[in-house]
Order: structure tokens, then sequence, then C-alpha cells
């Protein structure tokens, strides 16, 4: 048992039951509908459809420990630069939270629940963990996303600062507000980016079509997202031998197609049919 009230395996986090996924995908789409999405509590419902040791006991005291690290920083330490200092000197120096290139490698990468408790992830699950306690200590804090790479923001005037948490937090630049590049990234943009990783770390790995299912599952269940992650659905569950529903799903997808493309919906149609086949 870890520190946290929770088991998690060396390995590969055991999947959770299907009541359970039911409710965190019910609770999932709660907090992405709510007025204010929270970050903190919707990376860990992603994680808890990895992890079935993750129950609600367990994202609340991910919580609590996110709260005690934010009880560690300084009162208000400065502008934008004094705060950055003040975080990378917590989380970077004293605590260690990096990333280094195996992460890339692992799911557990990508759930928030995991990173806290390696101290190691992505980029940008790393950021989340410096943006959730940086905003409990008060902080200007938000996330940018770069081109392949995510990072933190401090400052919301003409003093601004970027900082990179993989790297253990070193300050990369400052600038003007007009500078497109300190562009915040709401919460809805971080988890979309986030299940976007999962789904591309489990498309590399034929076996691990449970967990691009969740994902794209999960995905489906945000306000705006793209139509074609129905039929990557579909493809999935037939792929996993849910011939019926994987081709209900794509009759549905294809009547979408349909209203600007009719000879692709023709195309879904028969992988449709062929799906159907295959109880044969």
């Amino acid at each position: 048992m870890n520190g946290f009230g929770f088991e998690f395996a060396a390995s590969s986090p055991c999947p959770p039951s299907a009541e359970r996924a039911a409710e965190v995908r019910q609770l999932f789409a709660e907090e992405a509908r709510a007025e204010r999405p929270d970050l903190a509590t919707l990376c860990l419902l992603v994680g808890a459809a990895a992890d079935g040791g993750l129950d609600d006991a367990g994202i609340d005291s991910v919580q609590v420990e996110l709260d005690r690290l934010a009880g560690q920083l300084p009162y208000r330490p400065g502008g934008p630069a004094a705060w950055a200092s003040a975080l990378r000197q917590l989380l970077g120096e004293r605590f260690e939270f990096r990333g280094s290139p195996g992460d890339y490698q692992r799911l557990e990468s990508s759930l928030l629940h995991a990173v806290l408790r390696r101290r190691s992830g992505l980029p940008i699950l790393l950021s989340v963990v410096w943006m959730e306690v940086a905003r409990r200590a008060g902080a200007p804090v938000y996330g940018v996303g770069l081109p392949g790479h995510f990072v933190v923001g401090f400052g919301a005037g003409d003093e601004r600062v970027l900082a990179d948490p993989f790297d253990g937090g070193r300050v990369l630049a400052g600038g003007s507000p007009e500078a497109s590049v300190f562009a915040p990234a709401a919460p809805l943009e971080v988890v979309t980016r986030v299940l976007n990783n999962i789904r591309a770390w489990a498309a590399d790995r034929a076996d691990r079509g449970d967990v691009a299912l969740w994902a794209v599952e999960l995905a489906l269940l945000l306000p705006s997202h793209p139509a074609e992650l129905r039929y990557e659905r579909a493809q999935l569950l037939v792929r996993r031998g849910d011939f019926l529903t994987g081709a209900a799903e794509l009759d549905a997808y294809a009547e979408v197609v349909a209203a600007v493309d009719e000879a692709a919906a023709d195309l879904v149609r028969g992988k449709a049919q062929s799906a159907r086949a295959m109880l044969n």
C-alpha cells in the first residue's frame, strides 16, 4: 500500500470492473460538462478508467497530496519568475519531479495518480502536477501547449514566464502578453491532449485495444470532439470481436458521413456488412 491509499501495480494497471468503468464514464461526462471543469478531477477519472485500484478514496487522497504539496510553497513569493523558481525548487529539486525518455513507453506516464506517485511522467501530466500545486497556492498559472511539448506559464500581465516541468521546471522564456506562445490551454483542451496521448500509446500496441477503447469512449464524452472518433470506436469494437455493436456504430457513422460524401458513406456501410459477416 502506498501513501495515497490505493494499490498500484509495478507493471501495468489492472482495468476496473464493468460497473466501475460505467460509473467513471458518467462522472467524467458530468465533470466535462460542468460550468468550470476541474482539471485534476478529469485527469484522475482518466486514471480511474485505466486503473481499477483507483477508487473514490484513492482519488480523494491524490487531491489531498496536491494540497499538501501546495502548502509547502512560500506565501506569495513575488512575480511570475519568483513563482516559477519556487515551483522548480519544491517539485523539480526537492521532490525530483521530472521526465525521462522512458516515460513515453509507459501508460502510467499519462495517469495523474501514477505520475504523482512515481514523480515522473509525460510533459503534459507533469505540467498538470505543477499547475494544480501552483493553483492551490494562489499562483497565476496555466498550461501552454507547444508543438510536440507541453509546459506551464506563470503571470497574467506584462511579465510572463514559461517553465518546463519535464526538465525539472527549467525556465524557458519570458515575454509580453501579446506573444501567442503564452496562450493558455483550457482544462478540456488539456484532457483532450492527454487522451490523444493514451490513444497513440495504445495504437502502437496491438494487444492494448482495451486501453484504446476506453480512451476513445472518454473522448466521445467531451462536449466537443471530432466525428471520426465514432468510426475509431466502431473499428475497435470489431477488432475486439463485438461485431454487431461495431457494425451498428459503423452504420451510424455512415449516416453522418453521407451528408457530405455519399461515396465514403458507402465504403463505411461495406465495412459494417463485413463485420456482420464475421458472425457466420
